[in-house]
């Protein structure tokens, strides 16, 4: 489980709205669409579910499960790559079938398998980020306000 710490600036619900320091890590983070940056800084505000009942002020810590964020990394980075190869092994196999140059429909085919998997990304990544698994949590307080 990755963790980092913050201070709760919001209360609404199941939810805590946690001010955090910008990480490497943030990058390939499932539930980076609930990140608000402030300013383009290095601060930013993380939505997370709210399991230890922390009150504004509180200084916590968030954890994001391990195995989730290799998945959400594995379809960001990994899924259009394949989708990208596929495309070219079929427009390779439709050339020779339809007698055309196989260079050309490789190209276009693999752009289109390219394109294809980025659609299924941003509507795979939305239900994702819906899913409490792949969202942040505050796991314990550390100081109270």
């Amino acid at each position: 489980m990755t963790t980092e710490e913050g201070v709760v600036v919001q209360v609404s619900g199941t939810m805590a709205r946690v001010k955090t320091q910008k990480t490497s890590a943030c990058e390939g983070c499932s539930a980076k669409a609930s990140c608000h940056a402030l300013g383009g800084g290095k601060e930013m505000e993380v939505d997370a579910v709210n399991a230890a009942g922390a009150h504004v002020g509180d200084r916590v810590l968030m954890g994001f499960e391990t195995a989730s964020l290799i998945k959400a990394a594995f379809l960001l980075y990994v899924f259009p790559l394949l989708g990208m190869m596929a495309g070219g092994f079929l427009g390779q196999g439709a050339a020779s079938a339809w007698g055309l140059d196989p260079a050309v429909l490789s190209v276009l085919f693999a752009f289109l398998g390219l394109g294809l998997s980025f659609v299924f990304v941003r509507s795979k990544g939305n239900r994702m980020g819906r899913m409490e698994k792949y969202r942040p949590k505050v796991i314990r307080v550390l100081e109270k306000a």
